[in-house]
């Protein structure tokens, strides 16, 4: 018997199944829709899985893919789970966009916290930032702390031990349009950095095919 397994070898394992952004892990990829709905960033791109984050807030915790197409764009991707799952794609601004877009005194006001901020977006808009935004957002979401991971804690509770291995403290601002398609999420950090995203929400099915990546 020995001998016979000796000979014809173990048998391969089954390829790692993919169909849900859930289950995807560094090195795999996606296509997205050709739709004219989505930016020119997402629009039938191929994006390789870069990296697999941690989001950790005290009730939950919130999965985060950086995504890397042929552009020069990095793109993060989280999941909205509600009644229904929805892909957030999510792409960073920086201070230049932030002061082209809205009133930097109103923006000011996402961090008053009596204040409920409102913005509206400035024109005219550059052309494959406009995809991204609303007309107007409405503050939801005030100082909300948390600890951003460098790593893929699905499953598991992240570290909080004295070693330092806890994450990068943040504090967490959100606003929604009205139609809950488009959000500003704004993380502030200790230090005072500041990282400022552009959000939409769209169908899972505007992922049309996952490819796992080399085990």
């Amino acid at each position: 018997m020995g001998f016979l397994k000796g000979l014809f070898g173990k048998k391969a394992p089954p390829p790692r199944q993919l169909n849900h952004p859930n289950h995807l892990q560094v090195g795999d990829m996606i296509s997205m829709d050709d739709s004219f709905a989505l930016p020119v960033q997402l629009r039938g791109q191929q994006l390789r899985v870069e990296a697999v984050n941690t989001y950790e807030f005290e009730r939950k915790q919130i999965t985060e893919w950086v995504l890397k197409g042929h552009g020069n764009d990095t793109l993060f991707l989280s999941l909205d789970e509600d009644d229904e799952t929805y892909l957030g794609f999510s792409l960073k601004i920086n201070r230049a966009q932030v002061e082209q877009l809205f009133d930097l005194d109103a923006f000011s006001d996402i961090f008053e916290e009596d204040v409920q901020a409102h913005l509206t977006v400035q024109t005219p808009v550059v052309e494959q930032l406009e995809p991204w935004l609303a007309a107007q957002y409405h503050q939801i979401n005030f100082a909300q702390f948390g600890y951003f991971h460098r790593q893929d804690y699905r499953g598991q509770r992240p570290p909080q031990d004295e070693s330092g291995a806890t994450g990068d403290q943040f504090e967490s601002y959100q606003l929604l349009d009205d139609e809950e398609r488009f959000a500003v999420e704004v993380e502030v950090y200790e230090g005072g950095e500041t990282d400022v995203m552009l959000t939409l929400y769209r169908p899972l099915s505007d992922i049309r095919e996952y490819w796992p990546g080399k085990a």
